[in-house]
């Protein structure tokens, strides 16, 4: 396989896990509302500011990967999030996804692909490249 094409197939990988951080963040803004949020995150045992925070980590890091804004950084700063979730919503309910409110299954399969993300480069069509903050 060539650079190119594998640059390309990270440039894919950031754009799906972007869509999935838009999702879940639109989904919180405009399904749960930011009220519904913060009482979930209550009903959990965690302080509800914390609600704003994650929908805000969840933009942010969905702008970074689909604009290519230091996106292996913007990657390992999302894994503790998606980790948060594993262990705080879905640790409990078992591996599968398809359990009752969702296993980890899905969760660490995300986390994965983010650790991937930043194992493998920034990918093509990066406005910002990671060497500029990290450098090798």
């Amino acid at each position: 396989m060539d650079v190119m094409s594998t640059d390309y197939g990270i440039f894919l990988l950031r754009l799906a896990l972007a869509a999935l951080f838009a999702a879940h963040a639109l989904l919180k803004l405009r399904v749960f509302t930011i009220a519904g949020t913060m009482a979930f995150f209550r009903s959990i045992g965690l302080p509800s500011w914390l609600a704003p925070v994650t929908i805000a980590m969840e933009l942010a890091g969905a702008a970074a990967l689909f604009l290519g804004i230091a996106p292996r950084i913007a990657a390992l700063l999302l894994v503790p999030l998606i980790l948060g979730t594993i262990l705080t919503v879905h640790g409990k309910n078992g591996w599968l996804f398809t359990n009752q409110n969702g296993g980890w299954e899905f969760p660490a399969f995300w986390a994965a692909t983010l650790f991937a993300l930043a194992l493998l480069g920034d990918g093509a069509f990066v406005l910002v490249p990671s060497s500029i903050i990290l450098p090798h």
